[in-house]
């Protein structure tokens, strides 16, 4: 009996419509239906009421009955009761379209060795399968049971598939098995192999998508099970091929069902002569398959492919775990990482403008090898990235085409041909959009990945012209042909693409937030202007009176006018310390005792005694310490306006810690003036009364005595940092031993863009000997100046209006003039570019400058010293 093929089957998929495959449609091929069977086992298809509707013509080979004669006939007149019994109970176990039922051994003709028998449905009918059984049955249940715990004692991913491909050799005895893998592009990847000795090594090889059609994917999820024993044995018809209304039968999971001749051509190139694959599904999805090659006839028994077949679905199921887990874990770490983005964006979202910032956070849950931020119109672009115009381009066409949601390829080309021009750079991106409309995006690129695709063959398939027309045959020559793949970026993954889409959501949403509270914060930040305003508008007029009251009291106590000055400028000088006291620990915890030291310094630096404090060494954090020093300022501006300072009196302050972590502190006043209450609550006094309490929580007691006012304050836990180890207050700079005239005969710059400022250091820069006195307002004319005269030192205020001394700074350094700089900003400048260089703070008086002159000296006489030990 032979087989030949038609030349142009009348065969579709649903068995009523001719089909031709041609070339514009071979992968339509309804290879579902092909009507024939593999000769190793016979087939008969009975229906609902078990009467033969059809049957494989070789059916006499096992069963002696001619198929004419078992057509129609009762199932019961065919096989055994018995069997038949068997068949019904294993049918009501079936569960779901596509179950198959096997049974082993069963006898099912009368006066016959046993058979292995599979049974499914198809449509309406009952499709029956047998073959002869194996002589020596196996327990597929402890066979997988061992495979499957070889599997868990293997961890690396590859190693997991290569001892897959080995454990399914092992069972099936063919010369080679293949992990193959397919990719997004539904090419093929062999990713591991177990091989006979002797036999080439297929690990590597790509094969194209057009080597397994649609058709057969979809089969292979349905069916994951598909075994041809001999390539070279002649098919075996179905008859009839059609029922009464014309269908063909459904082939799908079919045990026995041959394959297209077009495939039985392709092994056949390929010198194979039994194949037998496996489905490998993970998510539902066709990942790849076990592909196994014989090269000679092979027919493992039913119950070695069950055992074969179970094996490969619990292997599916551990690789989806494996690679479920790999995910997960990645996209914890991710998580945290953009829950880190959304929260500062949600602080500062003028951050979506900073590609750098971007590139940092963002790369660490998805790597990327530039980024380009396109956001309110305005362009951002940093590391490997295309330019502004050809990424305007790019977002253009993400208007087109993303429709708001995450977008990801690995060549752009392939949709944009211009994006060819910067494929070197950028090949492949994934866009988040940040709005609707206008479109905003966070774009994430991928360099070109340059890299060698080995194919099994090259990947073209060949046309001929055949006896029945023109016609794609499978390709012929399988050995390795190399490809070099230009164009594309290492794709993104499922698990990035999730990320971005959490980031693209999550941002959508502070986003929105931020729009919807903008004109709250808006309003928020004129209400905080406005307290400012009044709280700068307060402490000027406060400093201002206490000046004035300065000047009085140190005009009665003066000998002579050098000692009045002498005397104001100290005190002066001082009261600048304590208000930069409350900003001095860079708004980490501070000792409480440097706050009193500095604020009863400004009234009382010769008469320390009048103040006594006492206490622990307490820190507080600076929320509480700037609310503390504002209430111990007011406490010390009345006492030295209308209390005990202000004549003879006394004041004892106290603080301790308590059981409870808060802190008690005690103010009490005595030998002042008679004291009356306030008949007015002026803003000092509500600061006093309501700032602890108001702004941490805690209490507050005035009392006005006549002998003196009391006040005690208890600051919650909360606000205390603890104890702090013993920190030694600076000594004052001991300047006995300084030259009284340190710039006797040198010329001088003074660059400062305060008029009255630069008078007064100009007269204290003569009073130090100085020449001559330039000043400058401005860089420029710094700089003009410099080019001019050949200076011996120079003093720069740092901050001139909108620039900075910072160019004056390095030409004086390569011109090798020292110099020093003058800033009301304290230590709080970043001056690293001039190590060496003195910082005077501001205001500054004759102490100051002499200091700063002598660290001068000490710098170059060291510099000095070290020159003359090198010669």
């Amino acid at each position: 009996m032979t087989y030949t093929p038609p030349p142009a089957a009348p065969l579709s998929g649903d068995g009523t419509d001719s089909f031709t495959v041609d070339l514009s449609n071979c992968d339509r091929e309804p290879i579902h239906v092909l009507g024939i069977i593999q000769p190793f086992g016979f087939l008969i298809s009975v229906t609902a009421d078990w009467l033969v509707a059809r049957v494989s013509e070789n059916i006499e080979r096992f069963a002696g009955m001619r198929p004419e004669t078992v057509l129609g006939a009762r199932l019961h007149d065919v096989i055994l009761p018995e069997a038949i019994h068997t068949i019904r109970n294993r049918l009501t176990g079936l569960r779901g379209p596509d179950a198959v039922e096997r049974i082993f051994a069963l006898a099912l003709l009368p006066d016959h060795a046993p058979f292995d028998v599979a049974v499914h449905y198809a449509g309406r009918e009952i499709v029956i399968e047998a073959e002869p059984a194996a002589a020596e049955p196996m327990e597929a249940v402890s066979v997988v049971r061992g495979m499957l715990g070889r599997l868990q004692q293997v961890d690396d991913t590859k190693a997991f598939w290569r001892e897959g491909a080995r454990q399914v050799r092992a069972i099936t005895g063919f010369d080679r098995v293949m992990v193959y893998r397919f990719d997004e592009q539904e090419s093929g990847e062999v990713v591991a192999e177990s091989v006979r000795h002797g036999v080439d090594s297929f690990l590597g090889l790509h094969y194209p998508a057009s080597d397994i059609p649609a058709q057969a994917r979809k089969l292979y999820i349905r069916n994951t099970f598909r075994v041809i024993a001999n390539v070279g044995a002649e098919p075996v018809p179905i008859v009839p091929q059609r029922d009464p209304a014309g269908q063909l039968l459904d082939q799908s999971l079919s045990v026995l069902r041959a394959v297209s001749p077009i495939h039985i051509e392709y092994l056949k190139n390929m010198g194979v002569q039994a194949s037998l694959s496996i489905s490998i599904l993970v998510g539902g999805k066709l990942w790849g398959l076990f592909a196994c090659h014989h090269y000679s006839p092979r027919l493992p028994s039913m119950a070695a492919r069950g055992a074969a077949e179970l094996f490969g679905q619990m292997f599916s199921l551990m690789l989806d775990a494996r690679e479920n887990a790999e995910a997960r874990e990645y996209e914890a770490r991710s998580r945290l990482v953009t829950d880190r983005v959304l929260a500062t964006v949600a602080q500062d979202n003028d951050l979506l403008d900073n590609p750098q910032w971007l590139a940092d956070v963002i790369g660490d849950a998805i790597p990327a090898d530039g980024i380009g931020v396109h956001v309110r119109g305005q362009t951002s672009l940093i590391g490997l990235a295309p330019n502004e115009a050809q990424f305007d381009a790019v977002v253009r066409m993400l208007n087109r085409l993303a429709a708001g949601q995450v977008f990801a390829t690995e060549s752009i080309q392939a949709l944009l041909p211009e994006a060819a021009e910067h494929a070197s750079v950028a090949s492949g991106m994934l866009a988040i959009p940040l709005s609707r409309e206008p479109r905003d995006y966070v774009v994430l690129f991928r360099a070109e990945r340059l890299r060698e695709v080995r194919w099994g063959g090259k990947p073209e398939k060949e046309l001929v012209h055949g006896p029945y027309g023109p016609r794609l045959t499978p390709r012929k020559s399988f050995e390795e042909w190399a490809q070099l793949v230009k164009g594309s970026s290492v794709p993104f993954t499922a698990a990035e693409r999730r990320v971005a889409e959490a980031l693209r959501v999550g941002m959508l949403e502070v986003l929105v937030r931020l729009a919807e509270t903008a004109g709250v914060e808006r309003a928020r930040a004129s209400e905080r202007q406005e307290l400012l305003i009044a709280e700068l508008n307060h402490r000027v007029r406060n400093i201002l009176s206490l000046i004035r009251g300065l000047i009085a009291q140190t005009r009665d106590g003066a000998a002579d006018v050098e000692g009045f000055i002498t005397t104001l400028d100290d005190r002066i000088r001082s009261l600048a310390r304590a208000h930069d006291q409350v900003t001095a620990d860079r708004w980490g915890p501070a000792r409480i005792a440097d706050l009193i030291e500095v604020e009863a310094g400004a009234y009382l630096r010769n008469q320390s005694e009048r103040v006594s404090a006492e206490g622990d060494n307490v820190l507080l954090y600076p929320t509480a310490y700037v609310t503390v020093a504002l209430v111990i300022h007011e406490l010390m501006t009345n006492a030295a306006k209308y209390g005990a300072l202000a004549g003879t009196g006394e004041v004892d302050l106290r603080w301790s810690l308590q059981p409870d972590g808060s802190l008690v502190l005690e103010w009490a006043e005595r030998g002042g003036p008679p004291v009356t209450a306030p008949t007015r609550r002026g803003f000092g006094s509500t600061i006093i009364e309501r700032s602890i309490p108001y702004d941490l929580g805690g209490t507050a007691e005035i009392s006005y005595d006549v002998s003196g006012v009391r006040a005690r304050f208890s600051i919650p836990a909360r606000a205390v940092a603890g104890l702090g180890g013993e920190r030694p207050v600076a000594p004052l700079a001991n300047v006995a031993a300084v030259s009284h005239t340190p710039l006797k005969d040198k010329d001088v710059l003074l660059v400062e863009d305060s008029m009255i400022i630069a008078l007064d250091g100009e007269d204290a820069l003569r009073e130090l000997g100085a020449a001559s006195v330039t000043t400058a307002p401005s860089v420029r004319d710094a700089l003009r100046r410099i080019e001019q005269t050949r200076f011996d030192f120079a003093l720069l205020d740092f901050n001139l209006g909108a620039d900075t001394s910072a160019p004056i700074a390095d030409r004086l350094a390569e011109m090798k003039v020292p110099f020093a700089f003058a800033t009301g900003y304290g230590e709080g400048l970043a001056l690293d570019a001039w190590p060496g260089v003195p910082v005077i703070t501001k205001p500054y008086g004759l102490k100051e400058l002499r200091s700063a002159l002598a660290s001068i000296d000490a710098l170059a006489a060291g510099q000095d010293t070290t020159a003359t030990r090198r010669a």
